[in-house]
């Protein structure tokens, strides 16, 4: 019996041994690791030349030092070798300083040519002012700094540090470095390259926010690709303006007059425009003739909805209130007329007086076929017409919607071939004489042409053998 619990006794005292020297290795590796641990961290003397920079009149520096985390850097090479720092006095930093490039500094995203610029300002070995050398340091920043001297030892001449000088030599001095004063900030060529380059990057993107895409009125279409459109969510560009067509030498590709399809609402431009006219004021004339005196409203209207543009040239009161009675008289005078005032394209004031400017002479299509309105450059305006018929852009861009342009001009426009004859030294009795002539000429034109017609429907029914059923045929 005794055997077993002398085993026992044995292997308990065996297990407190093993515990026992566990734990003592533990605390041995423990202190070990805290004793590597606090040699390889290191204390700072209360002594040391970072101190004296806190608590120093560099405090500017000292500042700039704390926001840029730089302190556990300088701790740790204080450690390994002594440092001399060249320290900006406080108004080279305060008042001196470019305000846009102190901002760039204290930006959240410049922090590392913050932290590169500091480190600038340190070398790591000690200089003092009595032993001050004329050649090119390595800085913490990875990067050199020139010293130099303009005479020899310490009461010799003016210091330098690249293009700044030494205003303050051995300001502070402690065991582990050196502070210099300095009369300017060291701006390392890589800070200052960032700086530009973040610079012009903000002037380029320097721009007015914009809401809604913008459309051009010329070409209708958008001034600028319109930001990605998430699935489901209202086009950015109306129906409207991205099926109207732009501005060109020809009518918009439509459907041909009388197919019965309606593109768009010309009606109500028609109508827009017009009432635009009446509140624009001095061209009640014109509008009168489009709706009373005229169907034009009406095929204007008709012609906007089965896609066509149109650019109209109106003239204003005056311009009316000098044609003659014998000119409005005719049948179908006042549509021809205003026939010779539509263009069948849309034209701004801008995009017509940029055509003059660059080919000299600009002829543009009207709906009085075969003829064509003339436009050409005159005192910095766009002229239309030549001689005393022609007419100026009096007023420009009345109205303007992508589809219907107006123009107000200050005469009424007439082919070359019908212009008013010019002023002459004639008597008043001659010149009405000379009108006379014109008009009867006129007249007789007319006649043989509706005898001509005449005479063609008379045949064709004779062909069908009913020419005897018309007085007139006989």
């Amino acid at each position: 019996m005794a055997r077993p619990s002398l085993g026992g006794a044995t292997a308990l005292l065996f297990l407190l041994v093993s515990v026992a020297v566990s734990s003592v290795m533990t605390e041995s590796d423990a202190s070990a690791a805290t004793l590597a641990t606090a040699s390889s961290g290191g204390q700072i003397n209360s002594n040391s030349v970072l101190v004296a920079l806190l608590d120093s009149h560099y405090t500017e520096l000292a500042e700039l030092v704390e926001k840029a985390l730089l302190l556990p850097t300088l701790e740790a090479a204080v450690g390994r070798h002594n440092l001399t720092i060249f320290a900006p006095r406080n108004e080279a930093l305060e008042r001196d300083l470019d305000p846009e490039f102190k901002r760039f500094l204290l930006e959240p995203g410049n922090l590392r040519s913050l932290q590169t610029l500091l480190l600038y300002h340190v070398v790591p070995a000690r200089i003092p002012s009595e032993a001050w050398p004329r050649s090119r340091h390595p800085t913490l920043a990875a990067d050199h700094i020139d010293l130099s001297s303009s005479g020899e030892g310490s009461s010799g001449g003016g210091k330098t540090v690249g293009l700044a000088a030494v205003v303050q030599p051995d300001a502070v001095v402690r065991p582990d470095g050196v502070i210099h004063g300095i009369e300017r900030l060291l701006v390392p060529r890589s800070v200052q390259e960032d700086f530009n380059r973040r610079r012009s990057l903000a002037a380029i993107s320097a721009v007015l926010p914009t809401g809604a895409p913008e459309v051009d009125p010329r070409t209708h279409r958008l001034k600028k690709p319109a930001p990605p459109v998430p699935a489901g969510a209202p086009p950015v560009l109306p129906i409207y303006d991205a099926m109207a067509p732009g501005p060109s030498l020809a009518p918009a590709p439509a459907p041909g007059p009388g197919s019965g399809k309606h593109w768009f609402d010309g009606e109500s431009q028609v109508k827009d425009f017009i009432q635009t006219l009446l509140l624009y004021g001095g061209y009640n004339e014109f509008a009168d003739i489009l709706v009373n005196l005229t169907s034009m409203a009406t095929e204007m209207g008709r012609l906007v909805s089965e896609g066509y543009v149109l650019t109209v040239l109106a003239p204003n009161d005056d311009a009316m209130a000098r044609l003659t009675t014998d000119q409005l008289s005719e049948p179908g005078a006042p549509e021809t007329i205003m026939y010779y005032h539509l263009i069948p394209e849309y034209q701004t004031e801008e995009s017509m007086y940029n055509a003059v400017r660059r080919f000299g002479k600009v002829r543009y299509d009207t709906l009085r076929v075969p003829h064509k309105v003339v436009a050409r450059e005159a005192d910095g305006s766009v002229k239309f017409g030549a001689g005393e018929g022609s007419a100026y852009l009096f007023d420009p861009d009345i109205y303007t919607d992508g589809r219907i342009s107006v123009q107000g001009i200050d005469s009424v426009l007439f082919p070359p071939d019908e212009d008013a004859p010019p002023a002459s030294p004639l008597s008043p009795a001659a010149r009405k004489a000379e009108l006379a002539q014109v008009k009867a000429k006129t007249k007789l034109k007319a006649k043989l042409r509706r005898g001509k017609l005449m005479e063609i429907g008379c045949s064709l029914l004779g062909v069908l053998g009913q020419s005897s059923r018309f007085a007139t045929c006989q």
